[in-house]
């Protein structure tokens, strides 16, 4: 969320950064703006009155001290008048401020200077590239005809149990998916990550705090009964660890990694480009997730660009990088960086992790914040990234290491896994 003071002091330069965005942001920025005027205006007026009443109110204590209880209970009536308006104007200043609140939480957050112009994936930059493209032999398959050839993830069975963006992962499946898990981990935990097993449905307070409410709420599985949400991705309970806190310069960085089950809606995706893995309602991920000196945000961003790419690179998968243009940019992302494996049995490429700065964004929310050298409190920077999202891993490594006497299991992961073949 952005600031209102940021709002108040660079009005046109925030019009100017959101058509990256594809945005006419000038009608939402003028309502919060005329409402922010609003909501200072009743608060003045309320305080004027408050002011009066409580000099009202010494005034009577004191004539009613000096015996003078006729002119006291002349200015008693006075005071009646002014705690009703008291109320009145508590009452309107509580509806502006949530109806500001409501505006603001529509705004989303400012592009990064660096973010190209744009308003599809197409529009995305490709910034690198590395591996190589492997040569399949003649009738390969695509991963989710592997996982049935080897009876390793059972699409069909998932339908039965559940329905149909829940698949089923049986013998060497289950164990690879668990050896990627062990292996993200691992590798993060050696870059300076703290592991935590963060709760896998979050409050509305947590969903608020993040971002996904109110713009992603109906992608969130929504447990009526006891209104909690099913966590679209670790970084929701994870980030909202430091909500309401206020952080020791000394604490910095503050670093993270957690696996979870992350729970998707997913609605209106249809078609051949989400068949198999390629786009699931429920799915394995871990994630890293910082809280970083403003001053600090975009070498941590470089850090953990660079982390995700040794893993790739330790997996030897083809791999590239975009950053993405302002139309594809998520609603509380300054500048994000995805990675995408390339399918060579669909001969296109598969996001696998997206790799965002925040800047002071969700920390608004958040009300999280540290004391400068002034002592003086300011927001910090909060950074997540996917190291990685698994299905497309998944789906990644049994299409580009499959052989025509079976799919071969990256090096790395053999010892994750006990077992160098899937056949």
């Amino acid at each position: 969320m952005l600031q209102l003071q940021t709002i108040r002091k660079n009005k046109e330069s925030i019009i100017t950064a959101l058509k990256k965005r594809n945005i006419d942001a000038e009608p939402i920025l003028s309502a919060i703006l005329d409402l922010d005027e609003k909501r200072r205006s009743i608060q003045t007026e309320l305080d004027s009155t408050l002011a009066e009443s409580n000099k009202l109110s010494k005034e009577i204590g004191m004539l009613f001290k000096s015996g003078k209880a006729q002119e006291a209970n002349a200015l008693k009536a006075q005071t009646a008048g002014l705690k009703e308006a008291t109320k009145q104007l508590g009452d309107e200043l509580n509806a502006a401020a949530e109806a500001l609140q409501e505006q603001l939480y529509q705004l989303p957050n400012i592009p990064h200077e660096s973010v190209p112009a744009g308003s599809t994936d197409e529009d995305n930059e490709e910034i690198f590239n590395e591996g190589e493209i492997p040569s399949l032999s003649e009738g390969a398959l695509p991963h989710w005809e592997l996982a049935k050839k080897y009876d390793i993830i059972d699409f069909e069975l998932g339908v039965k149990v559940t329905g149909a963006g829940f698949p089923i992962y049986k013998g060497k499946g289950a164990r690879l998916q668990r050896a990627l898990v062990s292996y993200f981990l691992d590798k993060n935990t050696e870059a300076g990550y703290t592991e935590v097993q963060p709760p896998h449905m979050v409050n509305e307070a947590s969903g608020y705090g993040t971002g996904q409410l109110p713009d992603k709420e109906g992608q969130m599985y929504h447990v009526q009964a006891d209104d909690l949400y099913l966590i679209p991705t670790a970084e929701v309970p994870i980030t909202n660890l430091h909500r309401g806190d206020i952080v020791a310069q000394t604490d910095f960085p503050i670093k993270y990694t957690g696996y979870t089950p992350c729970f998707r809606r997913e609605a209106g995706s249809y078609g051949a480009h989400v068949r198999g893995l390629n786009r699931l309602h429920q799915f394995d991920k871990v994630e890293i997730v910082r809280v970083e000196l403003p001053s600090k945000s975009y070498k941590a961003l470089n850090e953990m660009v660079e982390h995700v790419k040794n893993i790739l690179r330790e997996l030897k998968l083809p791999y590239r990088i975009l950053r993405l243009c302002g139309g594809d940019l998520g609603f509380t992302s300054a500048l994000t960086y995805d990675f995408e494996v390339f399918s060579t049995a669909q001969d296109r490429w598969l996001e696998i992790s997206s790799v965002s700065n925040f800047e002071t964004f969700q920390a608004n929310r958040l009300k999280l914040r540290f004391k400068d050298d002034n002592g003086k409190s300011q927001l910090a920077h909060t950074l997540n990234g996917s190291a990685l999202a698994l299905p497309r891993v998944l789906a990644g490594i049994l299409e580009n290491y499959q052989t025509p006497d079976g799919v071969k299991i990256p090096e790395v992961l053999v010892p994750y896994c006990g077992f160098d073949i899937i056949k």
